[in-house]
């Protein structure tokens, strides 16, 4: 286990749930990778994540799948891409990983409480 955090450090870290639009291959990442546009409603509106989850996932498979993302980080360069959420998983007895979602549907920019 991590170090403990304070309720209001958990707070702080914005959960949402969105649904993936776009899916588009990502060659110029060092690991193999997909762009996803993702939209998390009014309020976010539509966001893009870099994630390494090839192996599990088809491009299809991903299109209207609602995923749980990070959205307050600040944006991230990777190669000639900017990451501006994290899509959060787990990663499986091969360390790939598997995304964290939704079992029933839910607005986007549906916030973890």
């Amino acid at each position: 286990m991590s170090s403990v955090i304070t309720w209001a450090e958990f707070e702080r870290v914005d959960l949402r749930v969105g649904t993936v639009l776009e899916v588009q291959d990502f060659p110029k990442a060092r690991k193999p990778a997909y762009q996803l546009k993702i939209d998390f409603g009014s309020e976010i509106g539509i966001l893009q994540s870099s994630a390494q989850i090839t192996v599990h996932y088809t491009k299809e498979e991903l299109l209207g799948k609602q995923v749980v993302a990070v959205v307050n980080f600040p944006k991230k360069q990777i190669a000639n891409f900017f990451s501006e959420c994290l899509v959060t998983g787990f990663a499986d007895e091969n360390g790939d990983i598997i995304l964290t979602s939704v079992d029933k549907k839910l607005p986007n920019g549906a916030k973890l409480s």
